[in-house]
């Protein structure tokens, strides 16, 4: 049955220590209660005035926020090392290639033989960046080339003007710099530690308004959020102890709407008992477990304001952030849900030994369900390093374009999330790429190694993927939702995947 959404999006606002939401009534035009059918999302609360928010940009946002796109010409330098590359370049490399990347020189050409000066510009970006990371690593390996070609990137690009691609480049030189002074990854550890480095070099409030900012201009972080916490509440729905341990719980915004869904349900029991288990990081000592006892202070205080039964707890991972089950206190008569939150734009890096460790203890506590929220960086290719550097720049390149198509006049907002987010991952990725020599777990899913370890997947319902169609609609026309294996939402920007949500149980679980 078709339902046509009549929205009034004009009360929301966003509080810079916890989100809260007004549920009020969401109608059709044939008399369904929208909110009492998706408990999740209170759709009248997701876009509006933002009086919070936009106080905080005002001083960001005015006439000078747009941004001048200069076209610069090459000049003899650059000719010259480019055919040095292009006759250099090994053909172990161009024989294995990525699709991915095949894909996107192929649209680059066809957009440069329209006569574009910037796709003109932006394809030789790309050249330069290619030929900087085979002269970084190939068979053909020469640091001295690698230094030029570096040197005129830095000539024509600026992470804070320019296109896309323009300002995409310059985030890709600073990494591959890096690589060649060496001084690449001193704040991303291949092992336990992980990737702090945009919370303590940027200032916290540059942070909190670069996800802000992020909140607003994509779908990335509901998306995940929703899907997830959707699925809990349909797998707890007649549960009075409900048990969630976050793998990373960051802030804790998840929680939130899921506090007030539980409240405002009105089948099943009353509302139930909600107590949170966040993991801490013992490698990072008590600045970690300050930071998770604080988010704990933030859940407990909305909690009472709602009237949310809830108590917090943390449990500390060892100094390689391996998890040990024994370490959680469980309650009999609890519903256990593990959340499982990896690597989004606003996210910290977490070592794979450390999220197995946690996924392969958690199966031992035979959970109720299993969220799992993960980008998505396709297929690795068979092209070594440079390959999965193209690979790379392909991805950074399309979430470039959607936060783009999200504040197409805001560029200095936008620059903000750049800087603060996207800039260090870009930098630990290829870092650990470079460290693996184009090897490692860079690319894959998290959601296979489940599926591998024993978990069962769990049908995504038909009101989660509604939910989710109907959350992209309030953004962009360029996103999209797909589902696979009828237990994972993948959110998309047109033709490439950005990051997924799929649902788990364990294979003694009565669901």
């Amino acid at each position: 049955m078709a339902m046509v959404m009549d929205l009034d999006f004009s009360n929301f606002t966003y509080s810079a220590a916890t989100t809260t939401t007004t549920t009020t009534t969401a109608s059709t035009d044939e008399g369904c209660n929208w909110n009492d059918w998706s408990p999740v999302v209170d759709w009248e609360a997701l876009s509006g005035d933002q009086e919070d928010f936009h106080n905080l940009f005002d001083s960001m946002m005015d006439e000078n926020a747009l941004l001048i796109n200069q076209s610069i010409n090459p000049n003899e330098e650059y000719n010259n090392f480019s055919a040095e590359y292009n006759n250099n370049l090994s053909p172990e490399y161009n024989n294995n290639l990525s699709p991915e990347y095949n894909n996107m020189m192929a649209s680059t050409d066809e957009e440069t033989e329209a006569g574009a000066g910037e796709d003109s510009k932006g394809l030789r970006l790309i050249h330069l960046l290619m030929a900087a990371a085979e002269a970084l690593t190939g068979a053909n390996k020469c640091r001295e080339l690698a230094k030029v070609i570096l040197v005129r990137l830095r000539e024509l690009v600026s992470p804070n003007d320019g296109t896309n691609m323009e300002r995409l480049a310059a985030y890709f030189t600073e990494a591959l710099q890096g690589l060649l002074d060496g001084t690449a990854g001193k704040h991303v550890s291949s092992g336990g530690g992980g990737n702090h480095h945009y919370k303590e070099e940027h200032h916290q409030m540059d942070v909190l308004a670069a996800f802000q900012l992020l909140q607003d201009m994509s779908p990335y972080v509901k998306f995940g959020h929703f899907t997830a916490n959707q699925a809990i509440l349909e797998a707890v729905t007649h549960d009075r102890r409900v048990h969630i341990v976050d793998y990373d719980i960051m802030e804790g915004i998840q929680w939130a709407s899921l506090m007030q869904a539980l409240v405002s349900k009105k089948d099943g029991p009353t509302t139930p008992h909600l107590r949170i288990t966040a993991l801490s990081r013992g490698g990072n000592g008590r600045r970690s477990f300050g930071t998770v006892q604080e988010t704990g202070r933030r859940l407990t205080a909305f909690a009472a304001s709602i009237g949310q039964p809830f108590s917090f707890h943390q449990c500390r991972l060892d100094s390689d952030e391996s998890f040990k089950p024994s370490s959680l206190k469980l309650v009999r008569g609890e519903a256990l849900v593990i959340n499982c939150m990896l690597h989004l734009p606003h996210f910290n890096y977490r070592a794979p030994d450390s999220i197995a460790s946690f996924l392969n203890g958690s199966k031992t506590l035979n959970p109720r369900i299993v969220t799992l929220v993960e980008e998505e960086m396709g297929p690795a290719c068979d092209g070594g390093f440079v390959g999965r550097f193209m690979d790379s720049l392909h991805h950074y390149s399309t979430v470039y374009d959607s936060l783009e198509a999200g504040f197409p006049m805001q560029g200095k907002a936008r620059a903000l999330v750049e800087r603060v987010f996207l800039g260090p991952r870009i930098a630990g990725s290829l870092a650990r790429i470079y460290r693996a020599n184009g090897d490692g777990e860079e690319g894959s899913s998290w959601g296979q190694w489940l599926s591998g370890v024993g978990f069962r997947p769990m049908g995504i319902s038909f009101a989660n993927h509604c939910q989710a169609k109907l959350l992209l609609g309030l953004y962009n026309d360029g996103y999209r939702v797909e589902e696979l294996n009828s237990n994972k939402l993948v959110l998309g920007w047109k033709s490439r995947r950005l990051l997924s949500a799929s649902i788990w149980t364990s294979q003694d679980s009565d669901l």
